[in-house]
């Protein structure tokens, strides 16, 4: 699947009777510049550089309402600030304990631990919000690499 443009989600927008504003444009621009995982403070700041007017509390509205809307998802990655990015497409999240790396994962990966939790526990995971968290094969306790 093709990556959507700024413009096509602006049509996504419009066609949901969303209204375009100068900031919600902006946001939209960035995160398909961006293409990948954002703080909002860092989503601020990348719209800042250009339309200096735009405030903290805008990027925050956007962002909730794009997230309703299902064009954005938000991720906790560890410790820190959720990040965002463009729902394009499903995956989940390993992050390293070691060195921080993200690795996006195929949901198809993923999704027969979460049907075991459903059937043994009837509990419903959210892989898309959370990361799983381990060791990369650099940073694997027992020699890396392999």
């Amino acid at each position: 699947m093709a990556a959507a443009t700024a413009d096509d989600l602006v049509d996504q927008l419009r066609s949901r009777g969303v209204r375009i504003t100068a900031p919600r444009r902006a946001v939209v621009e960035a995160l398909v510049e961006i293409g990948s995982h954002v703080t909002a403070e860092t989503l601020h700041a990348r719209v800042q550089a250009r339309h200096p007017d735009v405030s903290h509390s805008s990027i925050y509205r956007t962002l909730d309402l794009l997230t309703e809307l299902g064009i954005v998802t938000h991720v906790h990655l560890g410790h820190g600030p959720a990040e965002f990015h463009l729902a394009d497409d499903e995956h989940s999240h390993l992050v390293c304990n070691g060195c921080g790396a993200v690795l996006e994962i195929d949901c198809a990966v993923t999704d027969p631990f979460a049907r075991t939790v459903v059937d043994r526990f009837g509990f419903q995971l959210d892989l898309r919000h959370f990361a799983l968290t381990g060791w990369c094969r650099r940073c694997r306790p027992g020699g890396g690499g392999s």
